[in-house]
């Protein structure tokens, strides 16, 4: 099941203002042991979002939740839209922080700006990486404070609406593409076969000495 079927897709916003926050604050190193896909949500934010320890033998349902971390909050259960602060997933490549934040619920972290493997990660893995001016991001958790805010966010448009405000991003072609179908990366650069095809043809047209057999050797 795509992250956004149709391109598009409605949830609660939680509101995460922190800025450079980084992959192993999203997703802990000492649970990078296991090479599975899922079961990362219970430590997603482990070391803000409990308050003690855990490791790979914890029970987690049995840990304290720090009742001050916003996603201990009640009234953000099943969100779907993280609001984050500058330089959101920077740090390591760790992919286990994408696939922590999707095995939680969320479908898209909008921010003023992404670390640069997290944002490739992210489309990859199913979480759309929504970039937006600092100035929206500033407004939308304004609004956060005064109420629990649900956005309705347009792939294909480019647009996120909350609040009664709208704000225009942008998510390059195989970006949309990795969200809205279900696909993978193979998958996105197959489906440009046709593109692919034309610039060989103008790039042979132009340098047709790139078709030539290398000379045998000896």
């Amino acid at each position: 099941m795509p992250a956004f079927p149709d391109g598009r897709l409605s949830g609660t916003v939680v509101p995460l203002d922190r800025a450079n926050v980084d992959t192993d604050a999203i997703f802990p190193k000492q649970y990078g042991r296991s090479t599975a896909r899922a079961g990362y949500g219970a430590v997603l934010f482990d070391s803000w979002r409990y308050l003690d320890p855990g490791d790979l033998d914890s029970d987690h349902a049995r840990r304290r939740p720090d009742p001050g971390f916003v996603l201990n909050d009640p009234r953000y259960r099943g969100a779907r839209v993280l609001l984050a602060g500058p330089n959101f997933g920077c740090g390591s490549s760790r992919e286990h922080a994408v696939w922590a934040l999707r095995d939680w619920g969320f479908r898209a972290v909008v921010a003023p700006g992404f670390g640069d493997i997290f944002r490739q990660n992210g489309a990859l893995n199913g979480v759309a990486p929504i970039e937006l001016p600092a100035a929206a991001v500033r407004t939308l958790f304004t609004l956060s404070q005064a109420q629990v805010l649900t956005a309705s966010i347009d792939l294909h448009a480019g647009t996120l609406q909350a609040g009664g405000h709208c704000f225009a991003f942008t998510l390059g072609p195989r970006e949309r593409l990795l969200l809205s179908e279900d696909t993978d990366w193979i998958g996105a650069t197959l489906a440009q076969r046709e593109r692919i095809a034309a610039f060989e043809a103008r790039r042979l047209a132009a340098q047709p000495w790139l078709a030539r057999p290398w000379p045998a050797t000896e």
